[in-house]
């Protein structure tokens, strides 16, 4: 059984990650695979919300988000409310959740992403911005399949720092 170990982590590393999590995100890649792009944010805020609670909740989920926004373009706060939806969640079960064996974290982090990604469904449903929805839910596929290696690389990270 795999466990998440809290421990705990400095500003600057959780700062560093968001960043990496941005220029991942806005990094530019072929039009072919651009839909199959890791939910890199969505994926941080998870990871940091679930190990370290008590730093990373719904308030910095909602800054992140609204940067977010503002990166893509989008309308101000879409982001921010999937955001602090995923990030209440995951505060609120993070001493459930981390105590899962990794298939069951996967499972978590699927439903995650998907209510985040439904959130913004419906926001873009109630502006009116026409979607290929073909393509929309290909990114949960590469996320959750990235979830394993991010977690292991980001609880190594956080040991060498202590």
């Amino acid at each position: 059984m795999t466990q998440m170990q809290s421990t705990p982590a400095s500003g600057w590393l959780i700062g560093l990650s968001f960043i990496v999590a941005f220029v991942l995100t806005i990094v530019p890649l072929p039009e072919e695979i651009e839909a199959f792009r890791p939910e890199w944010i969505v994926l941080a805020i998870i990871y940091w919300a679930l190990t370290q609670p008590q730093n990373v909740g719904v308030g910095v989920a909602w800054i992140i988000g609204l940067l977010l926004d503002i990166v893509h373009g989008a309308v101000f706060g879409q982001h921010a409310l999937g955001m602090i939806f995923v990030a209440y969640i995951v505060v609120y079960l993070h001493q459930r959740i981390r105590t899962y064996p990794l298939w069951q974290q996967l499972l978590g982090v699927l439903v995650l992403l998907v209510i985040y990604k439904l959130l913004l469904l419906w926001i873009f449903g109630v502006v009116g911005r026409p979607l290929d929805m073909s393509l929309y839910w290909s990114s949960l596929l590469t996320s959750v399949l990235l979830w394993p290696w991010l977690s292991s690389i980001m609880r190594k990270r956080t040991a060498v720092q202590r």
